[in-house]
């Protein structure tokens, strides 16, 4: 297992500045803070399937599958399987998509957002420690703690809502393909999306 990575103000960081996760391999552990501001380790929900999102509310491509409910749905049928859903938002503050933990709240309430928790990760080490290039960004952490997916939340990389239903939802298929036993068909995509608005180094 790699070493934890910290979003917190003391941070043991272990991996570099720019790091990626390696599929198939042990997904690195990490504890934010959340909206509420309760500390979240991924860890913590070992024995479950969990799913990361990058998040900025800013972001057309964000925009396109909330404003649509794309995402709500993925996220409720993932939670409703018994998944786990986190959404991050690394944006630096004085960046585009950056929140407070209120205004994280009162998005997550405005979105009707599905998803399991938000946690807020301004400084940008766990997006980094996992190669989070765009929002959205989607990886997914099986039971054991491996890491079995990351990229795109689908095959139609463009901000039209009206590519939705043609598309094919990687997250969706991927999930459905492990609650059946199988290895996920497809462990990779491009993601595709804004850039993470990190903060500068």
């Amino acid at each position: 297992m790699k070493a934890m990575i910290l979003g917190l103000a003391v941070a043991a960081l272990a991996l570099p500045a720019a790091a990626q996760q390696t599929t198939g391999a042990p997904a690195g552990d990490f504890r934010l803070t959340d909206m509420n501001g309760r500390n979240v380790q991924l860890s913590d929900y070992r024995g479950k399937t969990v799913v990361l999102e990058w998040h900025n509310p800013g972001c057309p491509f964000v925009q396109k599958h909330y404003n649509s409910g794309n995402m709500q749905r993925t996220q409720a049928a993932a939670v409703r399987d018994g998944a786990v859903w986190l959404t991050i938002n690394s944006g630096a503050p004085g960046k585009q998509g950056h929140m407070s933990p209120a205004e994280a709240k009162a998005q997550f309430a405005r979105d009707a957002s599905k998803a399991t928790d938000y946690l807020l990760d301004p400084r940008g080490v766990v997006g980094k420690g996992y190669g989070a290039k765009t929002t959205p960004h989607l990886f997914i952490v099986d039971a054991k703690g491996a890491l079995v997916y990351q990229g795109g939340i689908d095959d139609k990389p463009t901000a039209s809502v009206a590519d939705i239903a043609g598309a094919r939802n990687h997250v969706t298929a991927a999930l459905a393909e492990m609650k059946a036993g199988k290895p996920v068909s497809v462990a990779e995509s491009r993601p595709y999306g804004c850039s993470v608005k990190y903060p500068e180094s």
